[in-house]
């Protein structure tokens, strides 16, 4: 099985991927993750690194670059980054995944996670953080972020807690593939 779960910042898509690969046992890869923690190891804010990132395209190109050699080359993962469901194009039998939010509630979600400053600063740095991405995948790949056609499922975190919405894709997963 391969799935993948993609979205904007603060919408669940590393909590939902982490229940997900939990209950179905299956190996996590998060490009979020990856990408946190290269921002990190540089001693730079996401915003910064994201800046970083449009002038030089090898971070991102490297990054997916290995999203599109992990689905591959192995069965049983969950590839969580929000260009996963584009580099499983052209695969058969990988669901694709779309968690989507309102602006706001991601925003109120990354202030708490990353323990901000300002819910208007937070709100300016992930709105730049979003049209810098935007504008490197439409550069890079002509993909529009906001088109959400190429996904199985897309579904509204805000309406449903984490372990509601993990309810709503196990049911949605066992009628693919049977349950574990």
């Amino acid at each position: 099985m391969q799935i993948t779960v993609s979205g904007l910042p603060g919408s669940g898509t590393t909590t939902l991927s982490r229940l997900l690969s939990e209950f179905y046992d299956l190996e996590l890869v998060s490009s979020g993750e990856i990408f946190r923690k290269m921002a990190k190891d540089r001693g730079m804010s996401l915003a910064e690194f994201g800046a970083l990132a449009e002038k030089n395209p090898t971070i991102d190109l490297e990054i997916d670059k290995n999203q599109k050699a992990i689905l591959h080359s192995r069965d049983g993962i969950i590839l969580e980054s929000r260009l996963a469901g584009h580099m499983a194009e052209g695969r058969p039998n990988v669901l694709k995944i779309w968690i989507k939010a309102p602006m706001l509630t991601r925003v109120r979600r990354i202030q708490r996670r990353e323990k901000s400053i300002s819910f208007d600063e937070e709100l300016a740095k992930t709105t730049e953080r979003e049209k810098s991405e935007a504008l490197r995948y439409k550069n890079y790949y002509g993909i529009d972020i906001t088109d959400l056609s190429i996904y199985d499922i897309v579904i509204d975190s805000e309406k449903w807690n984490q372990y509601q919405t993990l309810d709503i894709l196990k049911v949605a997963i066992d009628s693919l593939v049977g349950p574990e």
